[in-house]
């Protein structure tokens, strides 16, 4: 049995941009687990539109 291991997560979330506007994104979280309870987010990206791959970081959470 492992006890520290990797797990990928996908959600849908609203995004704002200040060129696009208000847009739902597919997330992916690359989580961290310990006896699978998530430790820490190791990285998050994003798919756009016309399918490039991004960082989570130059979009901000809708409010």
């Amino acid at each position: 049995m492992k006890l520290v291991t990797v797990r990928r997560k996908t959600k849908q979330e609203k995004r704002f941009s200040e060129k696009m506007g208000i847009l739902t994104a597919n997330v992916v979280y690359i989580q961290k687990r310990f006896l699978n309870i998530p430790v820490k987010t190791v990285h998050k990206y994003r798919e756009t539109y016309y399918g490039e791959i991004k960082d989570c970081k130059s979009c901000t959470l809708s409010a």
